[in-house]
């Protein structure tokens, strides 16, 4: 367990003036964490900005929570007063605010309103859309190391779920996925999360595109983008553009549960063409959202400003925690989310407790991939934290 005099770190400007090398499109880890920088990024309506001068004081109770990939930061503030405001009408279904959101979802993904199904986060969206598309002799086809959802409602769902190997790095083999298909009689649902999760990376999408423009027979690929918005990487694309020219192999999932930061209240959206909409609808629970979070949610789209704010934080935190890494000498991958993968020299198991003694809570282990740990990023204060957590434990010969 640790000291009593590890168990804090103070946030304040000269902690990250430790930092201030670092730069982020310019802007040094100081300037983008400061408030009078953030009221620049947030309209002059927000008076509630997020604490970025505070004490982190982790115990037992109130753990530093890097497990999840939640987004530490939290929501946009006009998207809390929102699902605040929701409260005193949440006696009644949201049929009013839901075609609303319909409406500026399919707008912000130049679509029209046919295109877009409101799901319970992105987990019914995954689960709808395999159940609409499992028919007899069909077969699920992912990568050996990717987001267990879709393995798991695969199989409620009784499909054959087939697992093929990741290439170096964890990397997706898209040629392998497509010889997997190509050699099967029957249906395919392929299903690839991108940006990856566990490993955070992005997929070959000249090679993915490729194969969703080729049509192959009897395949129906769910793309699944939950991560999209913290990406950096400038060849990242969408498949929206599919959707939007009318292929009707191609079912794209997104959650209000990452950049948004609006895990606890289940909200998450299904875009396909129409004629598939109509199929995956059958399979969700309708008119039955959150109240509160439909509210929350049509706010915080409005709310640009405070999402290019709370990415920046992310892409602060990131480097936070890269930099360590570095210097600790730990491999990982290219992170293009709000967590990072890399590698530990012990076990998972007796790092995970290492870290938990700390009052920091790191991820679950992610078979085959042995040595390797997913921490998600939280405020920059908890990677202040958790670094220092961490080159401590190297001080001492644990890790």
């Amino acid at each position: 367990m640790m000291s009593e005099s590890n168990d804090k770190v103070i946030l304040s400007r000269r902690n990250f003036l430790t930092y201030s090398g670092i730069a982020i499109g310019g802007i040094s880890l100081s300037s983008v964490l400061t408030k009078s920088y953030a009221k620049q990024l947030v309209s002059p309506s927000i008076d509630a900005l997020p604490a970025i001068d505070e004490t982190i004081t982790p115990s037992l109770e109130n753990p530093v929570r890097l497990n999840f990939n939640e987004n530490a930061l939290g929501m946009s503030p006009n998207a809390k007063q929102a699902a605040i405001s929701a409260v005193s009408k949440a006696n009644r279904y949201a049929k009013h605010e839901m075609p609303l959101l319909s409406q500026s979802i399919a707008t912000s993904h130049g679509l029209s309103t046919e295109y877009v199904l409101l799901t319970a986060g992105s987990s019914e969206g995954i689960r709808s859309s395999i159940m609409a598309f499992a028919k007899e002799n069909t077969q699920f086809v992912i990568s050996d190391l990717t987001y267990g959802d879709g393995e798991y409602f695969a199989k409620i769902a009784k499909l054959s779920v087939v697992k093929v190997p990741s290439l170096k790095d964890w990397a997706i083999d898209i040629d392998g996925l497509k010889k997997q298909v190509e050699k099967y009689n029957g249906n395919s649902i392929v299903y690839l999360v991108n940006p990856n999760n566990p490993t955070s990376t992005i997929t070959d999408t000249k090679k993915m595109f490729a194969w969703i423009r080729s049509k192959p027979k009897n395949t129906m690929f769910i793309i699944d983008e939950a991560y999209a918005e913290f990406v950096n990487e400038p060849t990242y694309q969408s498949v929206d553009s599919f959707i939007e020219q009318g292929y009707e192999n191609v079912i794209l999932l997104k959650t209000f549960s990452k950049i948004h930061a609006m895990a606890g209240l289940r909200v998450g959206y299904v875009l396909a063409h129409p004629k598939n909409i109509t199929n995956i609808a059958q399979y969700v629970a309708g008119e039955k959202l959150n109240y509160c979070g439909v509210c929350a949610a049509l706010a915080s789209m409005e709310d640009k400003a405070y999402l290019n704010y709370s990415k920046k934080v992310n892409d602060t935190s990131r480097q936070i925690m890269l930099e360590t890494l570095k210097e600790l000498g730990f491999d990982y991958l290219s992170s293009q989310t709000n967590f990072i993968f890399h590698k530990i020299p012990i076990d998972l198991t007796k790092y995970q407790q290492l870290l938990k003694d700390n009052y920091i809570l790191v991820g679950r282990a992610f078979p085959p991939a042995e040595r390797w740990c997913r921490i998600s990023l939280g405020t920059p204060g908890e990677m202040l934290y958790t670094t220092k957590i961490l080159t401590q434990l190297r001080e001492q010969n644990l890790i």
